[in-house]
């Protein structure tokens, strides 16, 4: 088209070129190029280029004088005595001066002074990278091969794979190939495998994902936000682990390995609350340990006074005022977004309902997501090596990576392994400067988990709530069950019965809806020997007994798993027992482990003995969240320094024997209500009647008074 300058310049239409050369060559049309994006042989040549042409500029081949290196600057160069024209056609006439090849090794073969005057006002403009070959770094992302045919074949291919199982790289390749065969025709090029598959990858990822993930990933739709946390307690993260230190159980003393759960409040990256079960944990777990999250530290006996409540702006006393007792160095508050993963524990009706009385929402992470809950995996690998690795028993992250024998250096119990840790959390984590977890307030300052909650409290307060005790009952499992009279309540196979049902046997409940006339009864899977009954009018909780609990023994505590056990061989052995009292004797066998109590060390399976230790775990638990539950002590000290293990598996057996013992008595006795006279002995009546019996010492004195009467 012939036109003019004129109406180029003022054509409406006109706009800026990508040529245009506000950027380097490099950068047209594309983000600017940096120097990491070369290699290191590209790098040293890049170098070599810019000191060039800083030389023919300026007469220093760095480019500053107070930089000047031995023998600088050289007579040619001498801005002193030579022009910047001189200098550049000295600079070509040494460049012409080395020969074809070292030259065309700097890209300096077809120098001219012109060349050395746009690469001189580039260097000034955009520095060492205008010295950079634009075609080492050219533009990347075209594949001319891959035309709209062939594209639309590999998101066909891609959509059908999803909801196939997963199938490799070369069999998506021939569903390319039949896609574009059947619906385009054999006229149209496919490229070849490499292509097909660098292609896919720049597409879609690597796909390491598995198919099930994959599938949620792809029908999550982007919200194009993200969530900003800015205070305590907005999201707090949680998550379980195995302990990768060996442990000892205190029943047997038998190495075991526990499960550790973490809750950690993403913004101060304060580890609030967690727990060890020897196993993996359940809703009732996660409950308790969002209530641990809501309640205050108790201050441990051998805690000093500078791992008291450190906060200002609340006293110390104040705290321990409202919370009964001395507080330690650890934030509580309660949740309002608990971060979990796609476990079964954590999606199941009693967490909702539990998320409901706390108030909190509780969101699994975004599948593929991980940035979602990757604070609480940092925390465990920072845990690992700041603390685990440092103990007796730790085995490692893999088995190959394991020590000659773990479970024979294992000293710690599960109760001395919590106090350990709970200390370390107070004393050392709560303490440490977080380095690249800074707040966005504060990137470059020096913070801590403490730090930053005294921080959140003087920038937007501190709610002083502190749960009530009773909120253990609400956070157990719920039963909707009628009171049958006499009998009480049957929950999970079990008859439970107590005072707390006297006013309400006789009568329905007034409640409405989908249990209409039913009563809300809670039980703790960890202890199946009580359940707990708030009472109506009063609102107070009681407790209700198993019916099968003797009145004045304590049996040992069970769970949901030994239950299962003992209906399941009250049904094979043909029990159809009318009261749970007649199940007492087999839970007690079931208990004993159907073998004397006095072999449990020695003749007992691995596998038994870790149930028992399980259900003594589980129960300890269960009293100790229970309000006013007593304190146990299983350990000891060493007087070597170390701890020692002492095993309670005697004291398990002994009370495993008195409750059999009591519970054989009670029967005899309800099987006889009095005491019968007992016969008499063997010639009782012979010596009663004979004639030659002499008179006892009183019969005696009797006949000398009745003789001196008569006469």
């Amino acid at each position: 088209m012939k036109t003019t300058v004129r109406v180029l310049v003022n054509h409406p239409g006109v706009r800026s070129s990508t040529l245009s050369p506000a950027l380097p060559a490099t950068s047209r049309g594309r983000q600017p190029a940096t120097l990491t994006d070369l290699t290191s042989a590209q790098l040293e040549l890049v170098r070599l280029r810019f000191a060039h042409v800083q030389e023919a500029e300026t007469g220093f081949r760095s480019g500053d004088p107070h930089k000047a290196q031995p023998g600088e600057p050289r007579p040619q160069y001498d801005p002193s005595h030579t022009t910047l024209t001189e200098r550049r056609l000295a600079k070509v006439a040494e460049m012409k001066a080395l020969g074809p090849d070292e030259a065309r090794a700097i890209g300096f073969a077809q120098i001219s002074e012109r060349t050395l005057k746009r690469l001189g006002s580039a260097c000034r403009r955009y520095g060492m990278i205008a010295c950079v070959n634009g075609s080492w770094l050219r533009r990347g992302g075209g594949r001319p091969s891959v035309t709209e045919q062939v594209r639309e074949a590999i998101y066909a291919v891609h959509q059908e794979t999803l909801h196939r199982a997963r199938v490799s790289m070369k069999t998506k390749e021939r569903l390319i190939h039949q896609y574009v065969w059947e619906v385009h025709g054999p006229d149209v090029t496919v490229p070849s495998y490499p292509t097909l598959r660098r292609v896919w990858i720049e597409w879609f990822g690597p796909g390491g994902a598995r198919q099930r993930y994959a599938r949620s990933a792809a029908a999550t739709k982007a919200t194009g936000g993200h969530v900003v946390v800015h205070r305590p307690g907005q999201v707090v993260a949680l998550d379980t682990t195995l302990l990768p230190v060996k442990v000892r159980e205190t029943v047997f003393g038998d190495p075991v390995s526990v499960h550790l759960t973490l809750a950690l409040d993403v913004y101060t990256h304060s580890l609030v609350a967690f727990r060890l079960t020897l196993v993996s944990d359940t809703s009732v777990d996660v409950a308790m340990l969002l209530r641990d999250v809501m309640m205050p530290l108790p201050l441990r006996d051998d805690w000093g006074d500078e791992l008291e409540w450190p906060y200002p702006g609340i006293p110390a006393t104040v705290v321990a005022d409202f919370a009964g007792h001395r507080v330690a160095a650890l934030p509580f508050f309660t949740p309002e977004i608990v971060t979990t993963d796609h476990g079964a524990v954590y999606k199941n009706h009693h967490l909702v309902e539990v998320q409901r009385v706390i108030g909190a929402n509780i969101l699994p992470a975004r599948v593929l997501r991980p940035t979602d809950k990757q604070a609480v995996e940092r925390a465990f690998a920072a845990i690992q090596s700041l603390l685990f690795e440092n103990l007796l028993g730790y085995q490692g992250v893999d088995i190959a990576d394991r020590g000659a024998d773990p479970e024979t250096d294992a000293v710690l119990t599960i109760s001395e392994m919590e106090h350990l840790i709970a200390t370390w959390v107070v004393r050392i984590w709560q303490n440490r400067a977080l380095g690249e977890h800074a707040p966005a307030w504060d990137p470059g300052g020096d913070n801590s988990p403490n730090t930053l909650f005294t921080a959140a409290m003087a920038q937007g307060g501190f709610a002083l709530e502190i749960p009530v005790p009773e909120l253990y009952y609400e956070l157990l499992p719920v039963h909707h069950v009628k009171i049958q009279g006499d009998r009480g309540v049957k929950i999970r196979g079990l008859w439970y019965d107590g005072d707390g049902l006297d006013d309400y046997r006789h009568g329905p409940s007034a409640r409405g809806g989908r249990h209409k006339g039913k009563w809300v009864v809670r039980r703790d899977p960890r202890d199946r020997r009580y359940t707990f009954f708030q009472d109506p009018r009063t609102h107070e909780w009681r407790t209700l007994r198993w019916r099968g609990l003797p009145a004045d023994t304590e049996v040992p505590s069970f769970g949901d798993a030994r239950v299962n056990e003992l209906l399941h061989a009250a049904r094979k052995a043909g029990l159809k027992p009318q009261s749970d009292a007649e199940l007492l004797p087999l839970l007690l066998q079931l208990i004993g482990g159907h073998i004397p109590v006095e072999s449990w060390p020695t003749q007992m399976p691995k596998q038994k003995r870790t149930e028992h230790a399980r259900e003594i775990a589980q129960g300890e638990a269960a009293a100790a969240d229970r309000p006013h539950a007593p304190e146990a002590s299983v350990t000891k000290d060493s007087p070597v320094g170390g701890t020692v293990v002492t095993p309670s598996w005697p004291d398990r057996a002994r009370q495993t024997a008195h409750a059999i013992d009591e519970e054989r008595r009670r029967r005899r006795e309800a099987a006889v209500p009095s005491q019968p006279t007992p016969p008499p002995l063997l010639g009782e009546a012979l010596r009663r009647d004979s004639a030659f019996r002499l008179p006892a010492e009183d019969d005696a004195q009797d006949l000398r008074e009745h003789g001196q009467e008569e006469r």
